[in-house]
C-alpha cells in the first residue's frame, strides 16, 4: 500500500478520556511484556519522524509500566569514528536484542536513507544501496524470530514550528533543540521526498511501516501504543504461565495457605 504523509495530518483530538485511554493500553503492554519474558521472545520498536514529532513522548508512555531489566532504549545520534569505520549497520547489529528482551530505537538504520542522503554524508551509490541492505537486515531478525515493529510519527510545518517555538520559551525544554532542527526543518521538501522514496521501498510484508499522525499530541500516544500493542501482540503468546507445583507447594507451607 502506498503511503502519503499527506494523509496524516488531521490532527484529530483524542476521543474519550486520555487518561483512562493510557491506563488501560499501558496495562495490556505490561502483560504483553511479561509475555516476552515468560515467552523468551525478543522484539524491535524502531521509531521515525520529524524532530519536535513527539517520539519521545510516546517512548516515554511505551515503557512506562515495562520491567526495566529487560528493555533498552537506543537513542540514535550521529555515529562515532569507531562506527564509521564499518559497515552503517554494524552500531545497530551490536544493539540487537537478546531473548526475553524488547530494544526500542529512537532514530534508527534509516538514517541512511533520510538524513544521510538529504545532507549528503553519504553518496548517491551509498544510499541507493541502503534500501536493499536495510530490508535484508529486517528480514534477517523477522526471520530469526524477532518481532519488528517501525512507526513514523508524522507533524505538519505548522506544528513542528509551534513545538520548536515552546521548546524555545520554556527554559527546560532548550536542551532539547539545536541547531540541527532547523537545518532539517529548512530542507523538509528534500525530507519529504526521500521520506517518500523510503515508504516505498521499504514498507515491505515483512517489516510494514505504522505511520501517525502526531499533530494532536494526546491521540497520537494514544494510536500508536495501541498500534504497538496489537503488533507485538500478534507474536508472542498472550496465556499466562502455570504456577509451578513445586514453588505453589513451598509458598502455601510458607504462607499457611
Amino acid at each position: 500500500m502506498t503511503i502519503d504523509l499527506s494523509d496524516y495530518e488531521k490532527g484529530e483530538k483524542l476521543h474519550g478520556n486520555y487518561e483512562k485511554a493510557l491506563a488501560k493500553v499501558q496495562k495490556r503492554l505490561s502483560h504483553i511484556h511479561y509475555a516476552h519474558i515468560v515467552h523468551r521472545r525478543r522484539a524491535i520498536v524502531a521509531f521515525e519522524g520529524w524532530d519536535a514529532a513527539g517520539k519521545g513522548g510516546i517512548i516515554q508512555r511505551l515503557t512506562a509500566e515495562w520491567d526495566p531489566r529487560y528493555y533498552e532504549v537506543w537513542p540514535i545520534s550521529a555515529p562515532t569514528q569507531e562506527e564509521l569505520a564499518h559497515h552503517f549497520l554494524w552500531r545497530f547489529w551490536r544493539r540487537l536484542p537478546a531473548q526475553h528482551n524488547i530494544a526500542i530505537f529512537d532514530r534508527t538504520w534509516y538514517g541512511r536513507v533520510l538524513v544521510e542522503r538529504v545532507e549528503g554524508f553519504a553518496g548517491k551509490a551509498e544510499w541507493e544501496r541502503g534500501y536493499a541492505e536495510i530490508n535484508d537486515f529486517e528480514a534477517q531478525q523477522v526471520t530469526a524470530g524477532t518481532t519488528l515493529v517501525k512507526v513514523f510519527v508524522h507533524v505538519t510545518q505548522k506544528t513542528q514550528d509551534k513545538r520548536l517555538k515552546d521548546r524555545l520559551e520554556h527554559p527546560w525544554k532548550r536542551w532539547k533543540t539545536g541547531l540541527d532542527d532547523y537545518r532539517n526543518r529548512a530542507k523538509r521538501p528534500d525530507y519529504l521526498e526521500a521520506m517518500h522514496e523510503m515508504f516505498k521501498r521499504t514498507n515491505t510484508e515483512h517489516a510494514p511501516w505504522i505511520v501517525i499522525d502526531g499533530n494532536d499530541k494526546k491521540s497520537a500516544r494514544i494510536t500508536a501504543l495501541t498500534a504497538i500493542a496489537d503488533a507485538l501482540e500478534k507474536h508472542v503468546p498472550m496465556t499466562p504461565p502455570e504456577l509451578d507445583p513445586e514453588v505453589e507447594k513451598v509458598a502455601k507451607k510458607a504462607l499457611d495457605l
